[in-house]
This record gives structure tokens, sequence and C-alpha cells, in this order.
């Protein structure tokens, strides 16, 4: 049985996004699953991950200048994955609620950094597409250190830096995907996390 969103949550949540657009949760999924995310992870083999690519459709190209993390798809047959979409889910419909934002699915993988791995900065959805609307970011390592930098860095609209986050497990971010460019500083360490994406409907927007 997964574990249910407070309404509460849900408010302080919806609350955020609309006065500044993001939210930093250092708690929000519980322990139980977490930890069994990050045995799945740990437990994958490196032929079992792809390396990420940038760009969509026929602009999809693979750039090691840019980006260098190697990565998996969550699907919701497979546990733990289904454990955690179902709490994106409850999200998801919690949002809906509150902002009638018309968040539509939730497509999201599994992330791991190896050492000297780093991802520039970048905006998740072009301006004006109205596709991916709301990136989410859930961070799988414990025992993180300073020393280990992999930061996950926010800058505002005019590019001033306004989070620097460590990828401590447990740790949780949602941000809207068009406001806000972001980077992965260079980690020292392996770093897992997964990052996610709630999208509005293709048919609806014409995409």
């Amino acid at each position: 049985m997964v574990s249910q969103l407070s309404e509460a949550m849900l408010d302080v949540i919806a609350d955020a996004l609309v006065d500044k657009g993001y939210i930093f949760l250092p708690d929000l999924v519980p322990n139980n699953i977490s930890q069994v995310l990050l045995e799945k992870i740990q437990s994958t083999q490196a032929h079992e991950l792809k390396a990420a690519s940038i760009g969509r459709g026929a602009e999809q190209q693979l750039n090691p200048d840019i980006r260098r993390d190697r990565i998996q798809w969550l699907e919701e047959h497979n546990e733990p994955d289904a454990q955690y979409l179902e709490l994106m889910t409850q999200l998801k419909n919690g949002l809906n609620r509150r902002l009638f934002m018309g968040l539509f699915d939730y497509e999201s993988h599994y992330a791991v950094y190896q050492p000297g791995a780093f991802y520039k900065k970048h905006v998740d959805a072009l301006k004006g597409s109205q596709n991916r609307i709301l990136t989410t970011v859930f961070f799988l390592n414990p025992d993180w250190k300073a020393a280990d930098c992999g930061e996950l860095i926010i800058y505002d609209e005019a590019d001033i830096q306004i989070e620097r986050i460590a990828p401590k497990m447990g740790h949780f971010v949602i941000f809207l995907s068009e406001r806000f460019p972001h980077e992965v500083t260079k980690t020292l360490a392996q770093r897992n996390s997964i990052a996610g994406w709630f999208r509005v409907s293709n048919s609806v927007h014409g995409f």
C-alpha cells in the first residue's frame, strides 16, 4: 500500500508553485520507497543504462559536452517504479484539483552520474511548447558529502542563481519547466536521481 500525500502537503506545494514557481522538499517520499528505489538503481548493471541525449524528435542527439549522465526509464509494471509513480499520480491529481493545470501524464527516468559527469545549464521545455509543464527531481544518495559536489543549481529568468541543492537522499524538487534554467555541477562521486516531467495532453495543445 503506497502512502498517501496529505492534503496539507499538497496545499503547500500548490501555494509555492503559485508564489515562486518552485519548491524544495526534504522528505516528500516515504523512506521505505526511497530505500527500494535506491536498491534498484544500485543493482542495475551498467549495460542496462543508456547514454542520455539532448533534444527531442528529429533533433535528438548525444552530446557529452553538454550532459554525461546515463538513464533508465521508469515503468508502471515494474516494482519499485510503480510505487514512486503512484505518488506522482497523487501529486498530479492534487495539483490539478488546486491549480487547474491540466496535467495529463508523467514520464521519468533514473539518472546516474558517474564521477566527472555533469549536465550544463538548460531548460526542460521550449518556450510556448506547453508540453512539459512541471519538472521533478528526486535524489537517492545516502551519506552525500559537500566535497562530492554534483549540486542542482536553479536559476531565475534573469539568470541569477536562486537555489543550490545538494543531491542528498530523499531531497525532492519541483519547478515550472519552462521558467527555470538549471544545471548539475560536475560530480566527484556516483550521483543517483530520478528526473521526471508532468505533461499536458498533446492532443489538447496541438503538438
